[in-house]
């Protein structure tokens, strides 16, 4: 018998504004078709995921660009935006949490965030 038979692995540890309060996480599995690039948007709340398969270019704000690859982690904030999260020639599939408030659902808007 295995000594560890379960293994645990920290991806990722993110920090929340103080005054963040959610009463539910909703998760969707989203995919994105290759090469698509959907332009910068933000979101009304948090955004966690991680890459499941393919990858995607990554930017936050004037952030430096990164490539996410499966089992990378990615943290959109809310209310800045997300200036990319575009597909590769490979296409990506990612699972996405989405934390929310009491009669909040999850907003996605194009363009920039406002200041």
């Amino acid at each position: 018998m295995t000594e560890n038979p379960v293994e645990r692995e920290t991806l990722d540890i993110l920090h929340l504004p103080a005054l963040a309060t959610f009463d539910r996480v909703e998760v969707r599995r989203i995919t994105i078709a290759p090469d698509f690039h959907a332009g910068a948007h933000w979101h009304n709340g948090p955004v966690f995921g991680v890459i499941e398969s393919g990858s995607v270019f990554f930017q936050v704000g004037q952030d430096g660009q990164v490539t996410l690859r499966p089992g990378e982690t990615f943290y959109e904030p809310a209310h800045e935006t997300i200036t990319r999260f575009d597909a590769t020639e490979e296409g990506v599939t990612f699972l996405g949490w989405f934390p929310l408030s009491p009669s909040t659902e999850p907003e996605l808007t194009m363009g920039e965030a406002p200041s």
